[in-house]
């Protein structure tokens, strides 16, 4: 399975924020985003959501037959860099009622309370109100909905910030086991973070995208190539 974009843009009035995107993306590898704060990450993953509509070009994902067709919201997880929950359900309660809408097509199947094992979370505040939750708390139940739904393309916005030491190597060691089944995108400004965790590193600057030679990942002059790239890059929030 690709993920295939192709020529996306994004402007913002006379700011161009996504100048030529393009880029594939494979099943079974963890990529990178890497990108200046305000260089368009957010936006590029904004648009393969339909959360915001693109200006031009298109998205594609090739099944492991060779199908292509166009991407569609509901092909994709996104984990919010500010989580985005209903406020008035406790953990339980959501992660319940999101079980029971995505019911058949859970693999594997589990038990609600294995759920929230799997991301650390306290018995007592599975059943607190969303709105009393930490960000990080919030964080663990945005990974759920996607760990539950399953979809083949997984985006992350920034998501193990927030979370404890112990947590966040555990959830590292998720993704991990969840990429052999799904393409996963994960986006970050922190150097060493991505080159922990990701398998590819593709650099967000000046409005488009350039992957960086695998071999590079455990080289000495890698982060010297990084910010070769991006220093030029004047983009900030």
């Amino acid at each position: 399975m690709i993920l295939k974009l192709e020529h996306i843009q994004k402007n913002y009035g006379t700011k161009t924020v996504l100048k030529d995107c393009t880029f594939s993306f494979e099943k079974g590898k963890i990529y990178g985003l890497l990108g200046r704060n305000g260089a368009g990450k957010t936006t590029l993953f904004n648009c393969l959501t339909d959360e915001v509509r693109a200006d031009g070009g298109e998205a594609f994902l090739i099944d492991d037959a060779g199908s292509t067709k166009p991407l569609i919201p509901s092909q994709v997880g996104y984990v919010f860099s500010t989580p985005i929950l209903p406020d008035f359900l406790t953990g339980y309660e959501f992660i319940r009622f999101y079980m029971d809408i995505h019911q058949g097509k859970r693999t594997p199947e589990k038990t609600i309370d294995e759920y929230f094992d799997m991301v650390k979370m306290d018995k007592e505040d599975r059943h607190k109100l969303i709105k009393g939750y930490s960000h990080g708390m919030k964080n663990k139940v945005q990974m759920l909905c996607f760990i539950i739904a399953r979809p083949p393309v997984i985006l992350l916005d920034e998501p193990l910030t927030s979370f404890d030491v112990v947590v966040a190597l555990e959830i590292k060691q998720l993704l991990r086991e969840l990429k052999q089944d799904h393409i996963i995108i994960f986006s970050t400004h922190i150097l060493q973070l991505a080159t922990d965790l990701c398998d590819e590193i593709a650099v967000l600057s000046e409005g488009n995208l350039q992957q960086i030679d695998h071999n590079l990942l455990a080289g000495k002059d890698f982060e010297e190539r990084i910010i070769e790239l991006l220093k030029d890059d004047n983009a900030h929030e």
